[in-house]
């Protein structure tokens, strides 16, 4: 069994509560892309974990984790991620936690770039995490990246290195008037930390395909959700890989693969982290009750995420740009409160209504419609099957199961590991 667990709108959905959840009965969980630019919260019953690299399975001893090629590592920071966890009783070794030799490094000098140019664009700026996230994938597809398997050939790679550096200082002197990169500290760095990651690099895809074809259930591990997908998002406030999961075979080395589940994650409410157009937004203390409620801060950065009700039009699309076969539906615990709950169902702009997720400036124009839906005032955090619910709260699940046009199968009442209920 393949599965791939994906976003279906802005990021932050709960994706790796569920793969840490659901991960019990597979033996491998895969990221296929994106880097340190963004979070994973999970808890379980050794504390408290936030995973910005490293797959969620790595917190269950049975499971192997791949980070795959379609990845880009910040070397110091994984080297220090994987610190943080064996703090905590996490076993990471060579057994349990594989990397790609092809994915590539996301090197100082592109967190630099990142940095700078977001400064440059001031109130323009895209929102970016300062992680060199687009740096690196721009380097990635112009040819100018070091990947993984480059630290195994050193004489090489230092060729490479000062050609790239040379290249980028045209930038950073140039257009930035910043002090140009040093070789030196580039070359330390890469030493450092590429010789404690020596251990772990192979040929992932190799690995997985030996995997699957001896029946291996392998899960797949997306990060943020598809409006942030570089294609099918709100682009340009977008991450700068394919979240999607038709793109998990082929970032985790496997393209000769095909994904058999697709469990796509949405929140019971919405939240976004930076800039662009979120048409449901809340403002207010009404926004910050929701926030403080749900610890709406982001796990990457800290930064407050923007909130809002669940926006039907949003994720109508999103579970079809995911091509979800079922939904878990995070968060529902964080409405408890709530005497009615505000729905966005559809968006309107010069007195006509849209239902179909827009494209561009109708997406920035466009203002929501929002119906309210009844609460149910009282505590969801001991409920383990679906006839505990409150008549509301089973309401609210249908009427935004039937919106989305997807079944929602799995339903999260609290952050623990067995706060969820099967519907």
């Amino acid at each position: 069994m393949l599965t791939a667990i994906t976003g279906i709108n802005w990021g932050d959905e709960g994706k790796g509560r569920m793969v840490d959840l659901l991960s019990e009965d597979y033996d491998i969980v895969v990221r296929y892309q994106g880097g340190n630019n963004a979070g994973h919260t999970v808890v379980n019953e050794r504390g408290k974990f936030i995973l910005n690299l490293l797959p969620s399975g790595i917190l269950r001893e049975n499971i192997v984790n791949v980070m795959g090629n379609g990845m880009v590592i910040d070397m110091q920071h994984l080297v220090n991620e994987c610190a943080k966890l064996r703090e905590g009783g996490i076993k990471i070794t060579p057994e349990n936690l594989k990397i790609s030799e092809r994915a590539c490094i996301c090197m100082p000098y592109n967190v630099m770039q990142d940095a700078y140019e977001e400064d440059r664009l001031g109130d323009a700026k895209y929102g970016s995490t300062r992680r060199g996230i687009a740096y690196i994938y721009g380097d990635k597809y112009m040819k100018k990246a070091i990947r993984m398997g480059d630290l195994f050939h050193p004489e090489t790679l230092k060729k490479r290195l000062k050609e790239i550096i040379d290249y980028k200082n045209l930038t950073i002197v140039g257009v930035y008037g910043k002090e140009p990169v040093s070789f030196d500290e580039m070359w330390a760095w890469v030493e450092k930390y590429g010789d404690i990651l020596k251990p772990y690099i192979c040929d992932a895809g190799l690995y997985l395909d030996t995997a699957a074809k001896a029946g291996k259930n392998i899960m797949f591990e997306a990060q943020l959700g598809a409006l942030r997908d570089i294609d099918f998002g709100i682009y340009p406030y977008t991450s700068s890989s394919n979240v999607i999961g038709a793109y998990a075979p082929v970032g985790a080395g496997v393209p000769n693969h095909k994904i058999d589940l697709n469990i796509g994650i949405m929140k019971a409410y919405s939240s976004c982290v930076g800039e662009g157009p979120f048409t449901c937004e809340l403002f207010g203390e009404e926004a910050e009750e929701l926030r403080r409620a749900g610890g709406e801060y982001g796990a990457a950065t800290g930064r407050p995420r923007r909130v809002g009700p669940f926006d039907v039009v949003a994720s109508r699309y999103g579970c079809r740009a995911q091509g979800a076969d079922e939904i878990a539906l995070t968060k529902l615990d964080i409405l408890d409160t709530l005497n009615e709950i505000p729905v966005t169902i559809a968006y309107e702009l010069d007195g006509k209504r849209i239902e179909n997720f827009p494209y561009g400036d109708v997406l920035e124009m466009a203002k929501p419609v929002n119906i309210k839906m009844p609460g149910w005032k009282t505590s969801l955090a001991n409920c383990r099957k679906k006839e505990e619910l409150p008549k509301e709260a089973i309401d609210y699940i249908l009427f935004i199961e039937k919106s989305v046009g997807v079944k929602i199968k799995y339903v999260s009442v609290g952050a623990e590991r067995d706060a969820y209920i099967v519907m």
